[in-house]
């Protein structure tokens, strides 16, 4: 078995992509949606970080995370989000998922991708360039023709902090490394 090795920085930004088991698109789901913005919330009411920026769709989220100083454990975090969720979405709709032995094995409820994926931000211009790909994300997948479109974004919340123009059409030649899109 890999043994995935983690840069932990205490205090650093962090891009992150996250999955759902098998790309389901859970997140088309009012409900789902709702139980993952508590499931943050309490989380950071735990365990304290910055959610900067973000993007929700159907089967995966792209964000950027800004730790406390002198804390650099997001794997905790991604652990009580992901349990929290999964808890109380089974709760809502039952078990859809064949649960395999492996997921017994590592405790999981079958809801999520094992693993994700992060990178941590090194300089104010990376810290942009990903911003900039979370936001553009649903157009990048056709789900939209302007980052403003889409609902579920912090695009919005950029815009209206004056950190965006209003008219932000994003930037489809951004590049992040392609295992971001997982």
């Amino acid at each position: 078995m890999p043994q995935y090795r983690r840069k932990r920085e205490p205090g650093a930004s962090y891009f992150f992509t996250v999955v759902t088991q098998n790309r389901r698109p859970i997140f088309n789901d009012p409900s789902a949606r709702s139980l993952l913005r508590r499931a943050f919330e309490k989380t950071d009411n735990q365990m304290p970080f910055e959610l900067w920026a973000i993007v929700l769709l159907p089967d995966h989220l792209h964000c950027i995370w800004n730790l406390p100083e002198g804390d650099s454990d997001f794997s905790a975090r991604w652990s009580a989000i992901k349990r929290t969720f999964s808890q109380r979405w089974i709760e809502l709709v039952g078990n859809t998922t064949t649960q395999f032995k492996s997921h017994r094995k590592h405790r999981e409820l079958g809801v999520w991708q094992r693993r994700f994926w992060e990178h941590q931000i090194r300089n104010e211009t990376e810290m942009y360039i990903y911003r900039d790909y979370i936001h553009f994300n649903p157009v990048k997948h056709g789900y939209v023709a302007e980052p403003s479109d889409w609902e579920w974004s912090s695009v919005h919340r950029h815009v209206r902090l004056g950190w965006l123009s209003p008219n932000w059409t994003g930037n489809p030649a951004i590049s992040v490394d392609p295992r971001a899109d997982v």
